[in-house]
C-alpha cells in the first residue's frame, strides 16, 4: 500500500520541518562529544566512564528504533515525531542537572529513548508523502542537518562551553526543542494511520515479512558497520585531537569546520546521485567506498601533520556520508510504504547498537593500551572491511520469502 503523494507546497514544508527536527537532535549529539571534555573533569571520569556516557544515548536510541518504526506504521508518523521531539527535549535539558555518573547515564539513556522514534517516523513520512524519484534527495536534505551541526557545534562549543558552561548549554538546547515540537504539532499533516483505525496494518505481519527478507539482514549489518566507524570517530575525535595531537578546544572547533562542510556537500550530492543511478550501480559504488574507507582511516591516523590529518578526515567523511545515505535508500525504494517505518527501525537498530558499543569499546582500548589509540584504529579498519562484504550481499535473493516479498528483497 503506497501513501498518497502530497501537493508540492506541503512537501516543501515537510522537508523544512524534518530538516529542523534532525538538526536539533544532532545539536545535542555533537554537543555531548565536546561537553564531555568538561563533564569528565567535573565528574572525575576515566576514559572508560567517558565512553559509557557517550554510549548510553545510543543504547536507548537503538532500543527504540524498532518500536518507534512499528508505532509510526500502526498509529501514524506525526504522533511519533511529536512525541520524540518532546521527550528528547525534556531529557536534553535534564542533562544539566546530572551531578553523578549514574544520573548522567540514566538521563542520556532516556534521551536516546526519546529520540529513537524520530528517524523511523521521518522515513515513513518520506516514503508515503514523496514520489520515489525524490526520496533519496529528501532524506539527504534532512540528514544534511547533521553535517551542518557537525560544522557549527564545534564553534558554538568552543565559545559557549567556556563562557556559560555545559549545564546551561544543555538547558538552552532543551528549550529549543519546545519550539520545534510546536511547529510539528501545528504543521505536520496527519497520515492515513491517524485518520482511520481500519487502515492500520498488523504489526505481526509486518515483522514476519521483514524478518524473511535477506535485504533487511544485510542492511542491519551494513548499518552496524558504517555507524560503528561514524560514531566511533565523532565521539572520540575531540578527545583524540586534544590528547594526542595537542590541540586546544578552540583550534579543534575551527578545524572541524572543514570536514563539516565536506559532509554537507557530500550529503546533498549523494542524494542527487543516488536518485539518478540504479540501486544495483549504487551498491557497488558503496562497497568501493567502504573499501577505500579502510585505507584512508589508516592514512588519517598515521598522518604526520594536522593538515594531512584533516585532508584525510575530509575523504573519510565523504566516504562515510555516501554509504550512510545509500543504505536508507534501499528501504525508501525497495520496501512497501506501509512497512517503511518498521523497516527503517529494524535497519537503524543495527546502526545505533554500533553507536552504543563503539565509543565504550574505544574508551576501554585507550585505557588498556595506556592512552594509545592504535588498537581502536585497527578495529575501525576491520569493521570497514566487514562493511564491504555486507553491502555486496544486499542484492541476494531470499528463497524462503514469498514471491511478492522477493520482489522487494532482490535488486
Amino acid at each position: 500500500m503506497e501513501g498518497k503523494i502530497l501537493e508540492k507546497k506541503v512537501r516543501k514544508m515537510l522537508v523544512v520541518l524534518l530538516f529542523l527536527g534532525w538538526a536539533l537532535g544532532n545539536l545535542d549529539r555533537y554537543l555531548i562529544n565536546y561537553a564531555v571534555v568538561y563533564i569528565g573533569e567535573d565528574l572525575s571520569l576515566s576514559a572508560t566512564e567517558t565512553g559509557l556516557i557517550l554510549s548510553s544515548f545510543f543504547l536507548g536510541y537503538a532500543l527504540m528504533q524498532l518500536p518507534g518504526g512499528i508505532m509510526a506504521d500502526k498509529f501514524g508518523a506525526k504522533r511519533v515525531l511529536l512525541t520524540a521531539v518532546i521527550v528528547w527535549s525534556i531529557f536534553t535539558g535534564l542533562t544539566a542537572v546530572a551531578w553523578t555518573l549514574s544520573i548522567m547515564l540514566g538521563v542520556r539513556f532516556l534521551f536516546g529513548i526519546g529520540e529513537g522514534g524520530f528517524q523511523p517516523a521521518a522515513s515513513k513520512v518520506i516514503s508515503t508523502s514523496f514520489p520515489e524519484n525524490e526520496r533519496s534527495r529528501v532524506m539527504s536534505i534532512m540528514l544534511s542537518s547533521a553535517g551542518i551541526m557537525g560544522m557549527f557545534v564545534p564553534i558554538l562549543s568552543a565559545a559557549l562551553l567556556i563562557t556559560i558552561g555545559w549545564r546551561l548549554f544543555f538547558v538552552i538546547a532543551g528549550l529549543l526543542g519546545i519550539i520545534i515540537a510546536f511547529l510539528y504539532w501545528k504543521y505536520v499533516p496527519k497520515d492515513k494511520m491517524e485518520q482511520s483505525s481500519d487502515e492500520r496494518p498488523q504489526v505481526k505481519g509486518i515483522l514476519q515479512n521483514l524478518l524473511k527478507m535477506r535485504l533487511m539482514w544485510s542492511l542491519v549489518i551494513s548499518y552496524f558497520t558504517i555507524y560503528a566507524v561514524n560514531w566511533g570517530l565523532n565521539s572520540w575525535m575531540p578527545t583524540y585531537l586534544s590528547d594526542v595531537r595537542g590541540l586546544d578546544l578552540i583550534s579543534i572547533g575551527w578545524l572541524q569546520i572543514i570536514p563539516g562542510v565536506v559532509a554537507i556537500i557530500a550529503m546533498l550530492g549523494s542524494g542527487f546521485l543516488i536518485d539518478r543511478l540504479e540501486l544495483k550501480v549504487n551498491k557497488f559504488i558503496g562497497a568501493l567506498c567502504a573499501l577505500l574507507l579502510a585505507v584512508f582511516l589508516l592514512l588519517m591516523f598515521n598522518a604526520e601533520s594536522i593538515i594531512l590529518f584533516i585532508t584525510y578526515q575530509c575523504i573519510v567523511t565523504l566516504l562515510v556520508t555516501f554509504i550512510a545515505l545509500l543504505l536508507p535508500s534501499f528501504v525508501l525504494k525497495r520496501i512497501p510504504s506501509n512497512y517503511a517505518g518498521t523497516a527503517m527501525g529494524m535497519a537503524n537498530t543495527g546502526g545505533q547498537l554500533a553507536g552504543f558499543v563503539t565509543p565504550t569499546l574505544i574508551g576501554f582500548m585507550v585505557d588498556a593500551f595506556d592512552g594509545s589509540y592504535e588498537a581502536a584504529v585497527w578495529m575501525l579498519v576491520i569493521i570497514s572491511l566487514i562493511c564491504v562484504g555486507s553491502i555486496l550481499t544486499i542484492s541476494q535473493k531470499n528463497p524462503t520469502a514469498t514471491e511478492d516479498e522477493n520482489e522487494y528483497s532482490t535488486l
